[in-house]
Formats: structure tokens, sequence, C-alpha cells
């Protein structure tokens, strides 16, 4: 699988994952709008020079004249290596301070050159030199790379084989309804295809959490013949207490769903849920409240479960597994891998 954040090559490599996922280049090229000699194009380039190979290439030859001074260049480079949590401007800032003048866009001009322009890479180009020179590191360095090890425990890449495989739930406060209260919504995502299913409440309960479970979740599950294996939630008392006496992980342990807990303190582990409350509140919450106003708890349920009919089966997502295909359409596709695996255990 190729992975990538730059967005202009997103969707070449998306296009080559699918491909790969579904085993059938005509399809995925079909799905992705574009023909099969484009796809054989990016997979060359992919197979030649990798990911990076995908980026469109300028014609323009750099004008070597506008190039900073040698001198500066290295001291660019190596304050990179001694202080690689520090910006492009406070970088500029701090050599001045030794006499070494260079902008800020030219301190990322000089890190493109070297393939510096980000935190990631200086920590990486910082580690190729500890494993090869042995250096002693400054206190700068120390803090940069033990707030990498930080942020990749609490964002690492989640693991999600097939529909089912992991669901993430999560409490999201949505406001407070005049003559109701305060509302809550429950929400859940399977992690694989990013069909979501959501539900309103007046409380903040376990027995709210298990409700969407029961409600909304297993019943969708059933119906496509499909298992829930695992279920992702922060640590809130909705979902987290005392096994014996949580109405919450009782109800898991029953219908024998695996529950496994973020990180204390990184909400960002649960980031699909993130993701997801964010487009429901600009797509939905902010356009139906300057439109109408709601007086039950019914009346606003019944329009979040129509605006989540055209989430799940009209709206096209952009994430890894969906690559442009809407949630339902993926999890179809994603059904079929995981009848293959039942096969293969049987």
């Amino acid at each position: 699988m190729l992975h990538t954040n730059n967005p202009i090559i997103k969707h070449k490599a998306g296009l080559l994952n699918l491909a790969e996922e579904l085993s059938n280049v005509s399809r995925a090229c079909k799905v992705m709008g574009v023909s099969r000699d484009t796809f054989y194009r990016y997979q060359e380039l992919a197979n030649e020079g990798g990911v990076e190979a995908l980026i469109d290439k300028s014609r323009r030859s750099p004008n070597l004249k506008n190039r900073v001074d040698p001198t500066i260049e290295d001291a660019v480079k190596t304050y990179a290596i001694d202080y690689p949590a520090h910006g492009q401007h406070r970088t500029s800032n701090e050599l001045r301070k030794l006499g070494i003048f260079v902008s800020g866009s030219g301190v990322r001009s000089i890190w493109l050159r070297h393939d510096l322009e980000n935190f990631k890479k200086r920590l990486k180009a910082l580690e190729a030199k500890v494993a090869s020179e042995g250096i002693l590191l400054n206190d700068a360095q120390v803090a940069a790379l033990e707030k990498k090890k930080e942020d990749d425990e609490a964002c690492g890449e989640i693991e999600t084989a097939h529909p089912g495989y992991l669901g993430s739930q999560d409490t999201f406060y949505v406001g407070n309804l005049k003559g109701v209260g305060r509302i809550y919504q429950q929400t859940y995502v399977d992690t694989y295809s990013k069909v979501a299913h959501c539900k309103l409440y007046t409380t903040k309960t376990p027995i709210t959490a298990a409700d969407l479970i029961n409600d909304k979740v297993l019943p969708f599950y059933e119906a496509n013949e499909l298992s829930v294996l695992r279920v992702l939630t922060d640590r809130g008392t909705e979902f987290c207490g005392k096994v014996e006496q949580h109405d919450y992980q009782l109800y898991l342990a029953i219908n024998d769903i695996d529950h496994t807990k973020t990180k204390a303190m990184s909400p960002q582990t649960n980031g699909i849920c993130e993701r997801f409350h964010r487009t429901i509140l600009q797509e939905f919450y902010q356009v139906t409240f300057r439109k109408k106003i709601y007086t039950t708890l019914d009346e606003l349920q019944k329009d979040l479960d129509a605006w989540l009919i055209y989430y799940n089966n009209e709206r096209t997502h952009q994430g890894k597994m969906c690559c442009g295909r809407t949630p339902m359409d993926t999890l179809l596709e994603g059904k079929l891998i995981w009848v293959e695996k039942n096969l293969t255990q049987i």
C-alpha cells in the first residue's frame, strides 16, 4: 500500500491502492474515473521511484545564481539537525543572532533541496546521523525525539482489515435545545468503510452508549451478514468502569465484542470519530439549526437519520479505504474480504 499526506499525489496513490485492494485494474479505473493507460503510467512511476515519483515534475530549471552561499546552506542544514523542532522563521531568527542572514523562505528552500522540509524528515536526518556517527544529543534533540515517540503512540495508524473489524464510538455534545435540555449524540463509525450510525439522547450514560450499539449498529451489521469484532472508545465514564457493574462493558461482553480504549489524554487516538464529528457539525447541525427550530428530540433525530442516509449512501469519502467511493459502497466491497477470511478459517 502507498501512503502519502501530499494532496497532489494522494489521488494517484489512492488509485494504485484501490486496484491492489480489488485485484482488478479495470474496476479501480472505473471507480476513480481514469483510463487504464493512466493507471499503468502511475504504476510504472511508483515502481521506479516510489510514491514521490507520482508528483508532477516542474520543467523549470533552477536558477543557480539565486542560491545562497554554500556556507549559509551548510549552517541551515546543521541547525535543522541540531534543532529539528524549530520552524523556518525561528531558524532564520536564531541564525541571525549568529551573524548568518537568511530569510524564513530561504531556510525552507534549503530544507526542500535536502529533504528536511518538515519535522518528521528532520528527525529522520537526526536519527540517521546518530546511527552513523553516534553523536551526543543536546536537550533540543532529546525533546524532539521524545515528542515523536509520544505522537507515534497517540496517532498511530489504526489497523482495520474489513468492515466490522473495528468500530470507533464516541459521545458528541450537540447543544442545548429549548424545552428539551442538553443533547448528546452517540456516534459509531466503522473504521474500514466509514459507515456511520448516530442516535440522540438527553443524557450521557453507559445505558445510552449501549443503546446505540443495540438499536442501530448490530441490527445493521446483522442485516448485511457481518459481525462487529471490536470497538474503540475513549476513557469516558459512559464507556469505562468496573466491568461487572458497567452496562456498556457488560453489553459488549454479552455480544462477544472486544473493547479497546484510547491512550489517556489523547483524543486524537480516536481520530476517525473526531473527524466525523467535525463533518456532521459543519454539514448538518450548523445548516439545519439555521433553517429550522426544533422543539422535540424526535424531530431532530428524524432529520439526522435522513442526513445519515445521504452521508452513507451518496456522499463520496476521501478516506484511505474509500478512495472516492461512498461509505456504503466501500462496506459492500470490503464485505468480500470478510467473506474470504471466514472461508479460509473454516
